[in-house]
């Protein structure tokens, strides 16, 4: 297996002069070097052809020993050294100070048919950033990793991929629940790969440290790599560069919205530089249309990564890397008007998104209500996201309110509910709906197919990600493997898939790993 290493980062940037893998402080650099930990005995569960071909490697070379020694962790990629990153961050809105790759090590930069990729394998041992952590990955954790990682990208969602998921042959200590009780699980390590897991917390950390220079660096490294659009110079090449982070970053939440997909952990060291789908934890797909629904244990007091709290955050977030970089620009009004449109372009963008969900192509004034009154009425009973969307499509423009109403009746939990004031809501709404449709020329045909281009029929649910989970603890891969195919055609009707087009059942309600996670893995 040949790579060709094209490792930009570490020769362009300043390196940790200390070389020990011991917890620390690190100052004025961008990384450290660090070794992977040699795993006992991987195993190699599934790789994904297309992220592979991405790279340059072949079916052949996956089937290869040299695959799972490097990817595993066991062996290094000729020539290359591996290294963790050093940034700092905000988490739950809280100063953390240096943060770092504490669980991923980068293995390289790889170069493919004139694109450059950076590999990274999550769970492959301690950094100098790890602090009172192993730096490892378990089985549950990395499954879910791997899934929703392929999930997201054939979604069209922004994302990191995943190349690999492998066993090491260890056993790794986690008390899944933080309630005192931990228990030996099986360690793994997923391979990541994106153009650059650079984060808003690279920039964060040398404006705190009043690092000018490092931050100057780290900025023109990033722009020079991958905003080659901008060819501003002096104080407004920074703005620029703040202006296209801050539209990768409004583009990816509202995919995130348009699919149900809620992350979990948005502090800003989990915020990519260019707009990706970063570092999956604990995240969750809404079930029932629950504005207030978080996956994450740790934020079940305040919410404040909610489904309906991710535009607000990706905004604040924002405002983090204004302030980290200032120092370049020292102007604040201009940064401040890039972040005031920042709403204003959501709610348009917002309004595009949901119109397309909804089958609309004109642009209405009265729309904005309809799509407020809908996201009101899919509250009043626990209501199926996915599945409502999806069913919706069959709706003809001429079919009264009673027909509608029968139309999308599986994405109710409870249909038994949907009676007096509530299903007077919803005939109300169809009713509204049923006339908007027929301002639209497409014919219901046509609306039907626009309408399943970008409302996915299957999406990565909990209660399906633990079923592969508690297959693959068993040994048994067939659950995980199929939901990968899948997952490549959420769009596709997939009849010999039907059973994954379904409502969380019953016994996925309150389970662990179904419902909430914690950030263990």
């Amino acid at each position: 297996m040949q790579l060709k290493l094209e490792n930009r980062f570490t020769s362009q940037l300043p390196a940790d002069t200390i070389e020990t893998n011991e917890t620390r402080q690190v100052v004025k650099a961008c990384f450290s070097y660090v070794l992977p930990k040699i795993p006992s005995n991987p195993e190699l569960i599934h790789a994904t052809i297309e992220v592979a071909k991405l790279i340059g490697i072949s079916q052949e070379d996956m089937e290869g020993e040299d695959f799972l020694n490097y990817f595993s962790g066991k062996k290094n990629i000729p020539n290359s050294r591996p290294y963790a990153m050093n940034y700092a961050g905000h988490q739950f809105g809280n100063w953390a100070g240096q943060l770092g790759d504490g669980r991923a090590i980068i293995l390289a930069e790889i170069k493919h048919k004139n694109n450059i990729f950076t590999l990274q394998l999550k769970g492959a041992g301690s950094t100098p950033y790890s602090r009172r952590a192993d730096g490892l990955a378990v089985l549950r954790s990395s499954i879910r990793e791997h899934l929703c990682s392929e999930a997201m990208f054939h979604l069209g969602v922004p994302t990191t991929r995943s190349l690999s998921l492998i066993l090491s042959g260890d056993l790794v200590l986690r008390d899944v629940m933080y309630d005192g009780n931990p228990n030996y699980e099986k360690g793994a390590v997923v391979c990541r790969v994106a153009p650059s897991f650079i984060r808003f917390g690279n920039f964060e950390l040398f404006s705190s440290q009043n690092d000018l220079e490092t931050l100057k660096k780290i900025s023109d490294f990033t722009i020079k790599h991958y905003f080659p659009e901008i060819t501003s110079t002096g104080k407004e090449k920074y703005l620029d560069f703040f202006k296209s982070v801050s539209n990768k970053t409004l583009e990816m939440v509202v995919h995130w919205q348009r699919v149900g997909f809620v992350h979990g952990v948005m502090n800003t060291d989990n915020m990519s530089i260019l707009g990706l789908t970063i570092d999956y934890g604990p995240y969750g797909w809404l079930e029932d249309y629950n504005y207030n629904w978080t996956p994450n244990t740790t934020d079940r007091e305040f919410k404040r990564y909610r489904f309906e709290n991710q535009p607000n955050v990706a905004q604040w977030n924002l405002y983090q890397l204004a302030n980290a970089l200032y120092p370049l620009i020292e102007e604040a009004q201009p940064l401040e008007l890039i972040l005031g449109d920042f709403q204003q372009m959501y709610h348009s963008k917002y309004l595009d998104m949901m119109r397309a969900k909804l089958g609309l192509k004109k642009i209405v004034p009265e729309d904005e209500k309809l799509i407020a009154s809908l996201e009101k009425v899919l509250q009043l009973s626990e209501t199926d996201m996915t599945i409502f969307f999806r069913e919706l499509s069959w709706v003809k423009k001429n079919t009264s309110s009673e027909i509608c109403i029968a139309t999308i009746n599986n994405a109710f939990y409870k249909p038994g509910e949907i009676e007096g004031e509530i299903l007077k809501s919803w005939y109300s709404w169809f009713d509204i709906y049923t006339i908007r449709l027929q301002l639209e020329e497409l014919s219901d045909n046509e609306r039907k197919i626009n309408m399943n281009r970008v409302n996915p029929k299957y999406v990565l649910r909990n209660y399906m990600a633990q079923l592969a989970i508690d297959a693959a603890e068993m040994e048994d891969y067939s659950i995980l493997i199929e939901l990968q195919e899948l997952l490549k055609n959420s769009y596709e009707e997939q009849l010999e898939f039907s059973k994954w087009y379904a409502k969380r059942p019953d016994w996925a309600r309150d389970k662990i790993g179904c419902s909430m996670l914690s950030c263990s893995s």
